[in-house]
């Protein structure tokens, strides 16, 4: 089975999670790509929006681990599980998405009035807004643009019944950001 083919049949076979949000994990993840598409982002961004709560599919941990304090530290799991199949220009703001919110909450405040009831109880999880240490060295990261921009995809993404492609449509964004 190829690296895209096991994505696909984990999420498949985790279709039916939620994480708080009105919609799926699944739904979640194609519409963060299909609004970077819409944007314009480049194919190495689709793929990365479509890609970056891979971590949820593949921990074991269940639906409701921020309700009960937890943090699966699905970015680091999903970048990792990834990682040695994907670009640096995926895999990074995959694994820097849930620091982009937390730079986002502590440095824009109309970015906060975005944010679903659902992240920020997840925010509280993952440590809570950056402090202006945290803030400089995240700036000072080669991927923080692109980890924002994923971010603000990641917050479009959460609108129940929207209509969006199918697994297929996705196969070419993540043939061409697959490492040679």
């Amino acid at each position: 089975m190829s690296i895209i083919d096991e994505i696909f049949h984990n999420m498949k076979r985790n279709a039916h999670m939620e994480y708080g949000e009105r919609v799926s994990i699944v739904a979640h993840s194609f519409q963060t790509a299909v609004f970077a598409e819409e944007d314009g982002a480049d194919d190495l961004m689709i793929a990365a929006a479509f890609l970056h709560d891979y971590g949820h599919f593949i921990h074991d941990l269940g639906e409701d681990i921020a309700d009960k304090g937890i943090d699966a530290i699905h970015e680091e799991l999903g970048a990792e599980a990834l990682s040695d199949y994907f670009v640096p220009e995926v895999i990074e703001p995959m694994r820097l998405h849930v620091a982009a919110k937390r730079y986002l909450v502590a440095t824009d405040e109309e970015y906060v009035k975005t944010v679903s009831p659902a992240s920020m109880l997840s925010l509280k999880v993952q440590g809570g807004p950056f402090n202006p240490e945290q803030v400089a060295e995240f700036e000072a990261n080669p991927h923080f643009k692109r980890a924002v921009q994923l971010r603000l995809y990641d917050e479009a993404g959460k609108v129940p019944d929207m209509e969006v492609p199918d697994y297929e449509y996705y196969r070419p964004y993540l043939q061409k950001a697959q490492k040679s």
